[in-house]
């Protein structure tokens, strides 16, 4: 086994105060096509690597490759993000608050099971299986994510249900095949005002 020498500044740039994160400049508010739907909006952190993400303004705050992907999100009550599935591993533990985890097989929605989590709880969802959840509590909450690698913009990712694209394209957010969001014209205006909506919740 080697043991190289590691400096300071090097170990220093793999330090992640939670407090200096999840600041809302450092999110993206609008990192799936679904944030923009009602009960889907939500804040997101880029720990290490992509953590599925739609849109390529995410900055992980440690960029050193690692051999998995972690994300921090922040949901108002009652939201979280819509019915869809990974072609790997996620695990979730929620930080705070109560969450409902919802699982199924089809893909336009149809649950077949759910468990609530509270925090510190976890649970792993397998690749392909559909899943939606939510933070049921009723404060704004953060849950933390591990994901499996996977290569950002190399095929769609995360696959959404009919009804969820048909929704988003109704305001003008759609993925292309290699899964980057297309932004609309009036993307500014609209991040401006999801962000404002989360802002407040972050601050309550």
């Amino acid at each position: 086994m080697q043991n190289p020498k590691v400096t300071n500044e090097e170990m220093l740039g793999r330090i992640v105060r939670f407090g200096e994160l999840t600041r809302p400049e450092n999110a993206v508010p609008v990192m799936f096509i679904d944030s923009v739907l009602p009960g889907h909006q939500r804040m997101n952190w880029a720990v290490i690597g992509d953590t599925a993400s739609e849109n390529p303004d995410f900055k992980p705050a440690i960029t050193a490759p690692h051999k998995f992907q972690i994300g921090v999100f922040m949901c108002p009550p009652n939201a979280g993000p819509a019915w869809h599935t990974h072609d790997y591993i996620e695990l979730f533990m929620p930080l705070g608050g109560r969450w409902r985890f919802h699982w199924g097989s089809n893909p336009d929605g149809a649950e077949e099971g759910h468990a609530d989590l509270e925090p510190f709880d976890m649970i792993s969802m397998p690749p392909g299986v559909w899943r939606a959840f939510e933070n049921i509590s009723d404060q704004a909450a953060f849950c933390f994510a591990v994901l499996e690698p996977h290569e950002v913009f190399a095929g769609k990712d995360p696959y959404w249900g009919a009804e969820v694209i048909r929704q988003a394209a109704a305001l003008g957010f759609v993925a292309d095949d290699k899964g980057q969001m297309i932004k609309p014209p009036n993307y500014a205006e609209i991040e401006q005002r999801v962000t404002a909506g989360l802002v407040a919740w972050l601050q309550k």
